[in-house]
């Protein structure tokens, strides 16, 4: 078990890294890293707000965007019939509203949908206090093996550089 886990870190097997998931703990400023062995997360109330103020932006914007989809939709709909039924064949353009009112009807739902889901996660993040949201541990990984790259490739030209100008 032990060793699977250093394996997904990029530890024992996977060739490791110059940055653990102490360091990048340390940096976030985790209770944990400093002694606080499971013991709740207490963040400043500041923080929480601008979380939370945060969060509702992302999903009213998100909401605003549903809402507006539906509603150029439901416009291009009223101008469009009248002017296809007139002016085209019938089969040609019936088509070519069905596809615009999927499109539409798809879109708006799929920004209805964000909008919930950022609202159930504001709600459970503020809520019970999780110390990050789900997946913040393997984004801290894939930045911990970003940061060991661009530091191996620097010492890789800076030690050609250094071959490049010795004699």
């Amino acid at each position: 078990m032990a060793g699977e886990q250093a394996f997904h870190r990029g530890g024992v097997y996977g060739g490791g890294s110059a940055v653990g998931p102490d360091y990048m703990r340390a940096i976030r400023g985790d209770d944990d890293y400093y002694g606080g062995h499971g013991q709740g997360h207490n963040q400043p109330a500041a923080v929480t707000l601008a979380k939370g103020v945060a969060a509702a932006a992302a999903a009213g914007s998100m909401l605003f965007l549903s809402a507006l989809t539906l509603t150029g939709t439901v416009l291009a709909l009223i101008v469009a019939t009248p002017l296809l039924v007139i002016f085209s064949p019938v089969l040609v353009p019936a088509a070519i509203a069905v596809t615009m009112l999927t499109a539409g009807f798809v879109s708006s739902g799929a920004f209805g949908a964000a909008a919930v889901a950022v609202l159930a996660w504001m709600y459970k993040y503020l809520s019970h206090g999780s110390p990050s949201p789900m997946g913040a541990d393997t984004v801290d990984h894939a930045g911990a093996k970003l940061d060991s790259k661009a530091h191996d490739v620097k010492n890789w030209a800076q030690h050609r550089l250094d071959q490049a100008r010795a004699p």
